[in-house]
């Protein structure tokens, strides 16, 4: 399955070794994600040089080719809203996983879209199995 992963990069990296966790157990499950490089730690210096038109013209490419976008937004994005809207807006199903003790915008956990899947975990293991089961409906 092509997915599309998405994760703070300018908001916050505190994450990092989480969506790490999460990006290579995918691609162990035999997934495609182009945007397997936004979980690396060198991920700030490497997008350093793109302008802003390839990065948005890149990923809205990579959102109209996946299958599904997860989203870990427990570290609030202005992108990563965006790419929710966007996924959704082109018929995208659409998982967005976060820490249980982390407070979400009212704007993806009040959205009744129904291909939008929100769901809080205490533990990164229980992550997984969220994604998991969401990848196989």
């Amino acid at each position: 399955m092509n997915i599309y992963f998405a994760c703070s990069i300018t908001g916050g990296r505190e994450l990092e070794a989480d969506y790490q966790k999460i990006v290579t157990a995918l691609l162990a499950d035999g997934h495609e994600i182009p945007t397997s490089h936004l979980a690396k730690s060198e991920v700030m210096e490497n997008e350093r040089g793109l302008t802003p038109q390839y990065v948005y013209e890149r990923d809205v490419d990579w959102i109209k080719n996946c299958d599904v976008l997860i989203a870990e937004v427990s570290v609030p994005s202005h992108g990563v809203g965006y790419e929710i809207a966007f996924a959704l807006g082109i018929g995208k199903p659409v998982l967005c996983i976060h820490r249980q003790e982390r407070r979400v915008s009212k704007m993806i956990t009040g959205n009744p879209h129904p291909l939008l899947v929100v769901k809080s975990y205490s533990t990164l293991e229980e992550a997984m199995s969220l994604v998991k089961g969401f990848l196989q409906k």
